[in-house]
């Protein structure tokens, strides 16, 4: 009765006697919160601690030239996550399960591998980023806040029905809009921000390159695609009126109708957030002479005495409320990965008894990010290496997933149409450029 991979079928009953879920069958909410969901919460998590001090990196070094990336940007990072959702729509599966599946095993675990050394790296970095935040505006020990935060991501994950949770995550998703409260409360030149957004203004300087790199692979990340197919899959398997497109053609068309809003608006609201982080920095530490930012902290703390106490309180409050979201994200990744490629039940809807293995990598995950803070690991390298490893697993997952997302015997009839297939291979190799770089510059 059960799909392989620990996939299910419909029938609610039967269902229970191989792995109950703890979502109530209810009818899908309606409106513009029914749509959003994977594509807004894989969106928002992109904006993570790490990412914000990317961000604000590039605002302080280079100021407003540094816009328009984040134009150039998104449509590429829209093409390649709603390829990564239509794969867990159509075949109700992630991406892992797919690889697992239809392409060859040392594959799987190489790109798995990568990813979950990549994943935990950064988590690792998000939580201490959220401690320094909190002990920035309350003070106290930075290393009993890393714990907290661990302990409480971790509960909320595991023992949340999967409803109620993906709820939190949205909602979650607002902490965003400090980054454009810091904007309007500075003073920034807005003329200059739309002619360096619209025109763009290249340098080959070396510095500039790797900016435009490291934006890059912060704005086009693994776990992403991992995340938002796996969601897909899970709210399939949760829905007792939905099925597979492949099963069930005759939803595809208000489905893949779905999947596009929700993935371009949760990544047009992605980089415009990330385009806020940048104006902010560049109208008050580039504009000041502040040009080396190492941390999403550090970036808070340098916007106290220049812009004050609010700005900076924003801020912090920002790295904060986005870390509670990344870090689920992150950790839950590594989980779907590593658990779809084991053939293992796996999901947040399942009761933590049915998906032991699978809720212990959310735990023992975070477990090595908290260690990661206390072993005297320099962050900023840290993060150095989690951006190496993401740029080798990026570029060959890509390419496995434009040609998976292209063979009839992964997709049936739901391959992708010619516009976003060369979107798709236009990010891939976009990625492939700023990978070489990257090597070329280190």
């Amino acid at each position: 009765m059960a799909r392989a991979h620990g996939r299910r079928r419909r029938h609610p009953i039967l269902a229970g006697h191989i792995a109950r879920v703890r979502a109530p069958l209810q009818p899908p909410r309606k409106g513009l919160l029914g749509i959003l969901g994977p594509g807004l919460i894989t969106g928002a998590s992109d904006d993570d601690p790490s990412g914000i001090a990317t961000y604000s990196q590039a605002g302080a070094q280079f100021g407003f030239s540094m816009c328009w990336v984040m134009l150039f940007t998104f449509p590429l990072m829209a093409a390649i996550q709603e390829i990564s959702a239509r794969i867990g729509r159509v075949t109700g599966q992630g991406i892992a399960g797919n690889i697992r599946a239809h392409y060859p095993a040392w594959l799987l675990r190489v790109i798995v591998g990568l990813l979950l050394i990549a994943n935990i790296i950064n988590l690792g970095a998000d939580l201490g980023a959220m401690a320094e935040a909190l002990a920035l505006l309350i003070h106290g020990p930075v290393h009993l806040y890393v714990i907290g935060f661990a302990i409480g991501c971790v509960l909320l994950e595991v023992f949340s029905r999967y409803e109620r949770y993906v709820s939190v995550l949205k909602w979650t998703t607002l902490s965003l809009f400090a980054y454009v409260a810091t904007a309007l409360v500075v003073d920034v030149p807005w003329g200059t921000v739309a002619r360096h957004t619209f025109i763009p203004t290249f340098s080959f300087q070396t510095d500039y390159v790797v900016a435009i790199v490291a934006v890059l692979g912060t704005t086009i990340t693994p776990y992403c695609f991992f995340w938002q197919s796996s969601q897909e899959a899970e709210d399939e398997r949760i829905d007792p009126l939905a099925h597979t497109l492949i099963e069930a053609p005759q939803q595809a068309k208000a489905q893949i109708g779905r999947i596009r809003i929700d993935t371009y608006v949760g990544m047009g609201y992605s980089n415009l957030i990330s385009l806020f982080i940048i104006v902010t920095t560049a109208a008050t530490l580039n504009a000041h002479g502040i040009t080396d930012i190492q941390t999403s902290a550090q970036a808070a703390e340098a916007l106290r005495p220049i812009a004050g106490v609010f700005t900076f309180a924003l801020f912090s409050a920002g790295i904060i409320g986005i870390g509670l979201l990344a870090v689920p994200v992150l950790a839950g990744s590594c989980a779907y990965a590593l658990g779809e490629a084991l053939g293992w039940t796996t999901g947040l809807s399942r009761e933590p008894l049915d998906a032991k293995a699978f809720y212990a990598t959310i735990a023992v995950s975070t477990l090595i990010g908290i260690g990661i803070n206390f072993i005297g690991i320099d962050p900023i390298k840290a993060l150095f290496w989690a951006a190496v490893l993401n740029g080798v697993v990026s570029v060959p997952l890509m390419v496995v997933m434009m040609i998976m997302a292209r063979a009839p015997k992964v997709m049936g009839q739901f391959i992708l149409p010619r516009p976003l297939w060369v979107m798709g291979w236009l990010c891939t190799l976009t990625m492939a450029v700023a990978v070489a770089i990257m090597f070329w510059a280190w």
